[in-house]
């Protein structure tokens, strides 16, 4: 298969008004006069804050495509920063300037949330968590976990409510605002993954302000980078036998690399990925695809993929 090289895991693009280029783990971002922004979704992987060697073929298609649906989806309930999206890699919109939190929001105690409830602790960004919980019990009510942003690299952490304000990384009055978002498209995330046989788990929205002050849903949304699902049928039956949850997330990479004892710490080397598992984790994206949208993928060319998202580009910034 020739697209097994063909992937997306560098861009170095020279576009007409650009300003400067922000490269994130698996997004680069080009600002265009200071009025808009075009963000290319790469095929990078991340897990445990790290990039792995090898890109995933249509990835970065998948999770620009899943979030523009998604971000078409909501943007009756919460503004958002899209503006249109000339190639299924691209997203262009308003330039804003980003809130230096992460919302995570959970239905249920699973990952990071599961890990610490196991090490005992029972309060998670100064949220409680009630006691005689087991792992992907649904909370009573969800909870807001926030995180603060990684500058590159570091690692994102946990942070209180409380301490975000006393630190004033966002103000009160924005930070009510960036609450009631969060669980307004959180609620609305579930009744979409209910429609399709899946349970919204968790996800993290991030948000900015445009120009002109207003707040705005930034970035990905309900994708499976950046959200757990899983499968309704049967989560009740797994739950009574204490039997793991079949689940559509980037965690099942996650698992594998714990299994391969990795998970970001020092001293530890990405385990090797060979052609024929990174085949099986873009099946696992394309099927993720499809479930969450209900549409079946449609593979965009990738014969030549910097050329096909420069072109057209170029030809949107015309």
């Amino acid at each position: 298969m020739a697209e097994k090289n063909n992937t997306l895991t560098d861009t170095n693009f020279n576009f007409p008004g650009q300003k400067n280029v922000y490269k994130g783990k698996v997004r680069e971002v080009y600002n265009i006069n200071d009025e808009q922004l075009v963000m290319i979704a790469t095929d990078r992987l991340s897990a445990f804050d790290v990039v792995m060697p090898k890109g995933i073929p249509y990835k970065g298609q998948i999770l620009n495509q899943i979030a523009t649906k998604m971000m078409a989806a909501t943007e009756d309930l919460v503004p958002n920063w899209l503006t249109a999206t000339p190639d299924p890699n691209v997203a262009v919109g308003h330039l804003c300037e980003p809130f230096k939190v992460e919302m995570v929001i959970r239905g249920y105690m699973s990952g990071h949330a599961a890990r610490e409830y196991k090490a005992g602790r029972r309060l998670l960004c100064g949220v409680p968590m009630p006691d005689g919980m087991r792992e992907n019990d649904a909370f009573p009510e969800p909870i807001i976990t926030p995180a603060t942003k990684a500058e590159q690299g570091d690692h994102d952490e946990d942070i209180s409510r409380k301490d975000i304000l006393k630190r004033g990384i966002v103000s009160e009055e924005d930070y009510l605002v960036l609450e009631d978002y969060t669980r307004k498209l959180f609620q609305r995330g579930s009744e979409i993954a209910s429609s399709r046989g899946l349970i919204l788990v968790d996800t993290k929205y991030e948000f900015g302000k445009t120009k002109d002050g207003k707040i705005v849903l930034i970035d990905e949304i309900h994708t499976p980078d950046s959200s757990r699902y899983f499968y309704a049928e049967g989560y009740e039956e797994r739950q009574a036998k204490g039997e793991l949850q079949k689940q559509l997330s980037k965690e099942f990479v996650r698992q594998w690399l714990i299994s391969n004892n990795f998970q970001g710490l020092e001293g530890q080397t990405v385990p090797f990925m060979s052609d024929a598992y990174i085949e099986t984790v873009s099946e696992r994206y394309i099927e993720l695809y499809e479930n969450i949208t209900g549409e079946k993928f449609v593979k965009a060319d990738v014969s030549n993929i910097q050329e096909r998202i420069e072109r057209n580009i170029l030809d949107f910034l015309k």
